[in-house]
């Protein structure tokens, strides 16, 4: 695929700053598919487009996700993660992306979901750990959780329990969804 039409789009929708932060998720999560044997270039790709939509205003968003979407009531808690089903709605409808493990990705790149795949843990993952804008201390410890036997799922588990302490330190609402993917991690990891 030519990336020149999306990285276009993307130079003009987004601020600089995460502009940098696209550009490592998607160069992070090709690495992490190289990693675990999954499709590089539908990585970038994922990558790439998991953010198109996180310098939309807040209308904008919430007019998008009102007029073509359905998400949960509980992911409506918190206006930083509505961007994640509108740059999937983008990808689809502005690039013409149809693959499903991609527009997934996109979709649930955010909170998670229960049962994801390892195509949607690693895009995921690059997203919280991505070496252009996130803590350079957080992202070595992830990457050597990663080299662990269950690495995704204790990598994903480091990750949820990061952003459980920071939601409370904030004093802001969780969702539900992110307890139950805490607890599921927790379940499989045990066992």
């Amino acid at each position: 695929m030519d990336y020149t039409e999306i990285l276009e789009w993307l130079k003009k929708n987004l601020n600089e700053e995460r502009y940098i932060h696209t550009l490592g998720t998607a160069e992070c999560a090709k690495e992490l598919a190289k990693k675990y044997g999954l499709d590089e270039n539908k990585a970038y790709l994922a990558g790439l487009l998991h953010d198109c939509a996180k310098c939309f205003s807040n209308d904008k968003l919430l007019d998008i996700i009102n007029r073509h979407l359905h998400i949960e009531e509980c992911e409506m808690l918190n206006y930083k993660t509505l961007h994640a089903p509108v740059s999937a709605y983008i990808a689809e409808k502005e690039f013409n992306i149809t693959d499903k493990d991609i527009l997934s990705a996109i979709r649930w790149h955010t909170l998670g979901k229960l049962d994801m795949t390892n195509f949607e843990k690693i895009v995921f993952l690059a997203d919280k750990i991505e070496p252009n804008t996130r803590d350079k201390e957080y992202a070595s410890k992830i990457k050597n959780i990663l080299d662990e036997p269950q690495g995704l799922d204790k990598a994903l588990l480091q990750c949820y329990k990061e952003t459980i302490k920071s939601l409370v330190k904030r004093d802001l609402k969780i969702c539900i969804l992110t307890i139950e993917i805490y607890n599921k991690l927790q379940d499989i990891l045990q066992n």
